[in-house]
């Protein structure tokens, strides 16, 4: 989790990233002037429509001070969308492939367009470039 000097500018850094199945992922605050969050659009968690497989457990890893981390393991093939519960309008948002198509219980990203604004929607990786690439940042490297 990053953020530009000022904080009018907050972003998740990979945004776009893709591992394989039982890969644990560490998310970091380095922030020094916002804290933040990691969360799956999950009906479990401010009843959001769901963007992660079905079989894959949800989570929320509350508010994350500077220099605080997150992990989670993901076991279940398919695609994570998360956000930054006070930042998603400010498109802090990330996307991870977990296994591949081919993978047994494959479930690709949420066909929903209701429940995320259009400018979040414009964000998000596509799924064949966090394959192609494994990892996406920011275009400008910070």
């Amino acid at each position: 989790m990053r953020g530009s000097a000022r904080g009018q500018v907050v972003w998740f850094d990979p945004f776009g990233l893709s591992v394989t199945p039982g890969s644990t992922i560490r998310f970091t605050n380095w922030d020094s002037g916002n804290s933040h969050t990691v969360t799956t659009y999950h009906p479990k968690f401010y009843d959001r429509m769901r963007r992660i497989p079905a079989a894959a457990e949800p989570w929320d890893s509350d508010f994350l001070l500077p220099d605080e981390f997150f992990e989670v393991t993901l076991t279940v093939p398919g695609v994570y969308d998360y956000y930054c519960l006070p930042h998603e309008m400010a498109a802090m948002v990330g996307r991870i492939v977990v296994g591949t198509l081919a993978d047994a219980g494959w479930e690709g990203s949420s066909k929903d367009r209701t429940d995320v604004s259009n400018q979040v929607l414009a964000v998000l990786p596509s799924v064949e470039d966090i394959i192609a690439k494994g990892t996406i940042k920011r275009k400008d490297g910070s």
